[in-house]
């Protein structure tokens, strides 16, 4: 899978420190031995790596403890981009961006980012850093896809406005969008059904009645779902890059001919009109139509 996407001239790879218990990061550090240079580095930290009290979180103490083994494992001195991986309320904002300011100062780190985070935490961030002269966000990572499309509201929108940088993660929405559980019997395999974060976030049943409409309807094209799901995400103007996961070849391959999909214009928004499109931030859509009610 790594080196069909490298042949695409794919050159970013994302994973954290919870995933597969760091064993993730030890084989992206395999795998990156020889080719270092070449790619883009993204970790995570906050998430719980011990049976600590202050193993988790987003304090000074342990995120200057989890780029250690971050890097041990990578094998390697720094990574591009260390996202802070869900907004912390127990930790001062400001405790959590002087340490990767100091972490940016070592070298160790070339940019902090968040992932999981609302706008307006984004946005405190960004006034923290600039009222204290420290390294600010430069990229965000949400969830982002037909189903899970809250990002519109605000994010996508503050990210464009601010020059920040956007990863979207579960662009077929843990594979749904790719049609494999439009079948009834197909409901009680993978991970939707089988693991209890995936039921909670798919689970609905609007969620499939949606997936089914998509599939339909890329099917009646001759169109292979998941490619046209990513090419979707990917066409946003405020996305800079679809995060992609597989579990086999054929999956990684499928998601790859999304470099090939000619999203345009139009298609997105035939596309978009399959799925609920969410309220605005302000809930005035008069003035949005041009309606300008004093």
């Amino acid at each position: 899978m790594f080196h069909k996407c490298r042949d695409r001239g794919l050159n970013l790879l994302d994973t954290a420190d919870v995933y597969g218990g760091g064993a993730t990061e030890e084989i992206v550090g395999h795998l990156l031995m020889d080719c270092r240079e070449e790619w883009i580095l993204c970790s995570k930290f906050q998430g719980r790596t011990g049976t600590g009290p202050n193993d988790r979180g987003g304090s000074r103490r342990h995120g200057t403890r989890a780029i250690e083994a971050t890097l041990r494992r990578l094998k390697t001195d720094r990574i591009e981009f260390y996202f802070i991986h869900n907004f912390d309320p127990l930790t001062p904002l400001e405790e959590t961006l002087g340490a990767l300011d100091d972490l940016v100062r070592q070298g160790k780190i070339l940019y902090p980012a968040i992932s999981n985070a609302a706008a307006w935490q984004v946005m405190k961030g960004l006034g923290i850093s600039e009222q204290n002269n420290l390294r600010e966000f430069k990229c965000i990572q949400p969830m982002y896809n037909l189903l899970k499309r809250q990002a519109e509201v605000d994010l996508l929108t503050m990210a464009d406005s601010e020059g920040l940088g956007v990863l979207c993660y579960s662009p077929t929405a843990a594979g749904m969008l790719t049609g494999k559980y439009t079948h009834e019997e197909q409901k009680t395999a993978g991970r939707i059904s089988q693991n209890k974060f995936y039921s909670a976030r798919y689970g609905d049943e609007d969620y499939h009645s949606a997936t089914r409409q998509f599939v339909d309807h890329c099917l009646a094209r001759s169109w292979n779902p998941a490619p046209v799901a990513v090419a979707w995400v990917r066409s946003h103007p405020a996305v800079t890059a679809a995060i992609i996961g597989a579990r086999t070849v054929e999956h990684i391959e499928s998601s790859l001919a999304a470099l090939d999909f000619p999203m345009t214009s139009e298609l997105r928004k035939e596309i978009s009109g399959l799925t609920k499109e969410p309220p605005i931030a302000t809930d005035r859509r008069d003035e949005q139509l041009g309606m300008f009610i004093h």
